[in-house]
């Protein structure tokens, strides 16, 4: 191993950002940074570069964005920077066995969630629907396997009560650059032991289709505001009315027993919210947005938009 080793590494989305500015600062040599290729976003559908490039070219780092890792002219690319360690952060391309075997040691992985528990794409959404009390960030050493490898460190935190999948995102994703800058130097000096996971405790956080997002009101209130909570920001949790879609971004739970009422009517209208029959308690809307329009608090929404006691939403 050199004396200042050679990183390369590789994210896409928000939550890589924070790791990448710190590992920027050294001790360690970025010597160059893989990303997804530029998106059309927009009502223009223009491309639009991932934030981890952006953050990237404000660092000055080579930039690289092949659509594949599997192609041997990408791989032979990757092989010639001589990377030591590869550090990966939500980057959303599977590194091939290939990749994984180019630097000396090792790939990590930077995941948000305490490993083996929510493998997979969607684990601080997953966690917050389920009703995780605590999260965290782990470090893994990358096999070819779905978040398989084994520990090298771990870091948790609590899910409040009132936590959307925004703010535990952005909590994991400063707790998870202060890990990887914490784990490196350790890791590189050889005095960690992996530690292989317990497949038997494994779950698995799938994708989040938009799909996803329809407010089931047969569920119990608790079941309900939790995923709400998970789909914000993304895909934001909705509901019909007549034939408008009504997005839910805010809502909690006014009680578990259940109101004499049809489960998805509207039982009360307030300037505290808007509280809905659900198959165990009662639900209080209180932030919601048409598309297209901004979302406002129920006060300021009922304002322009009709609703009114025994209404049917779903």
């Amino acid at each position: 191993m050199s004396d200042t080793p050679l990183i390369v590494f590789a994210g896409t989305a928000e939550f890589a950002v924070p790791a990448l500015q710190r590992l920027s600062r050294g001790p360690q040599r970025l010597i160059g940074v893989y990303t997804q290729p530029d998106r059309p976003a927009g009502r223009g559908r223009r491309p639009r570069p991932s934030p981890v490039k952006i953050a990237a070219q404000a660092y000055n780092l080579p930039v690289y964005q092949p659509t594949s890792l599997r192609s041997a002219t990408v791989q032979a690319e990757l092989a010639e920077l001589t990377p030591e360690l590869i550090v990966v952060a939500a980057y959303g391309l599977i590194l091939p066995p290939e990749v994984l075997a180019i630097p000396a040691r090792g790939c990590l992985n930077i995941h948000a969630s305490l490993l083996p528990r929510w493998r997979g794409a969607a684990p601080i959404q997953r966690a917050i629907a389920a009703g995780d009390s605590r999260t965290g960030v782990t470090i893994m050493h990358m096999d070819a396997g779905l978040d398989t490898g084994a520990i090298l460190a771990q870091r948790d935190c609590a899910i409040q009560a009132n936590d959307t999948a925004g703010a535990v995102h952005d909590r994991l994703a400063e707790l998870g650059a202060e890990l990887i800058t914490a784990t490196l130097p350790r890791w590189l000096a050889g005095e960690i032991e992996p530690r292989p996971q317990n497949p038997t405790e494994a779950t698995y956080a799938a994708k989040l289709h938009k799909e996803e997002a329809v407010i089931d009101w047969q569920r119990p209130a608790t079941e309900i505001a939790r995923r709400i909570r998970a789909f914000n920001p993304w895909p934001v949790a909705y509901t019909q009315h007549h034939e408008r879609i009504l997005r839910v971004w805010s809502a909690r739970v006014l009680t578990t027993k259940s109101p004499i009422a049809a489960v998805g009517s509207i039982v009360e209208i307030s300037d505290a919210g808007i509280d809905v029959a659900t198959g165990e308690g009662l639900l209080r809307i209180e932030e919601l947005q048409i598309p297209g329009r901004q979302r406002q608090h129920a006060k300021a929404f009922l304002n322009g938009y009709p609703l009114a006691p025994r209404d049917h939403l779903g």
